[in-house]
């Protein structure tokens, strides 16, 4: 499975039989706005600043308009258990700050299940997962941790600690770079660790490290 960050909690999951795209930027906005495609598009909540007059196919809750390039994608934006093209996908409601959504409103992260790998897009994500959430996600491999936001850089590596995946994948959500820079740092700290980027990273069940190993990866299509 190859992974690909675009930026903020955009994320493209490419396996052998299917193609995951987590978060796509709102049509025409953002370098997903012009090409990336996938066989499923999963929104963890709705876009922030939605496009006025913006046109096109809008996801299951109405919020959110696709790009050109996905239309053609089957959408998830809410809890549930469903099968798409072979790929198990679990939604899991929680929320984006540590109050039960009473300041950023809920979300949904999503447990994916593409070429036998365990992969969880936590979205942005504003807490610690209870007991139950746990269960509900199920064993992870591939966790994709915002980085910046409601999470400190402690809380977040308290998350990679409750899900215990082989991989992490940072996905920085700060307003500014110098602010992302100073959350990676720590983050990175945390997990023991340095922000190094690369561009890609291709993982898959034979290839999983033996600890718990935090990957910085390149956003594709920011200039």
């Amino acid at each position: 499975m190859e992974i690909t960050w675009y930026g903020r909690t955009c994320i493209r999951l490419r396996g052998r039989d299917a193609v995951v795209v987590a978060d796509p930027y709102q049509a025409v906005v953002g370098p997903t706005g012009r090409g990336i495609s996938g066989d499923i598009a999963i929104f963890s909540h709705p876009d922030d600043t939605p496009l006025p007059k913006a046109k096109g196919r809008r996801s299951r809750d109405g919020k959110t308009v696709l790009p050109s390039s996905l239309e053609a994608a089957f959408v998830l934006d809410s809890p549930g258990e469903y099968e798409v093209r072979d790929v198990l996908v679990t939604g899991v409601r929680t929320y984006r700050d540590d109050q039960r959504g009473a300041l950023r409103g809920s979300q949904t992260a999503f447990a994916v299940e593409l070429d036998g790998l365990h992969t969880i897009h936590l979205g942005e994500i504003g807490h610690l997962l209870s007991e139950e959430k746990l269960a509900d996600i199920g064993p992870v491999d591939v966790a994709c941790v915002p980085v910046g936001g409601s999470l400190t850089a402690n809380k977040a590596a308290e998350l990679v600690a409750q899900l215990d995946p082989k991989v992490v994948v940072a996905m920085p959500v700060c307003e500014d770079d110098a602010a992302c820079a100073d959350a990676l740092a720590k983050f990175f700290h945390e997990m023991g660790g340095e922000p190094t980027p690369q561009q890609k990273l291709s993982v898959s069940i034979s290839t999983l490290p033996n600890e718990t190993t935090a990957v910085l990866l390149e956003a594709r299509g920011k200039s």
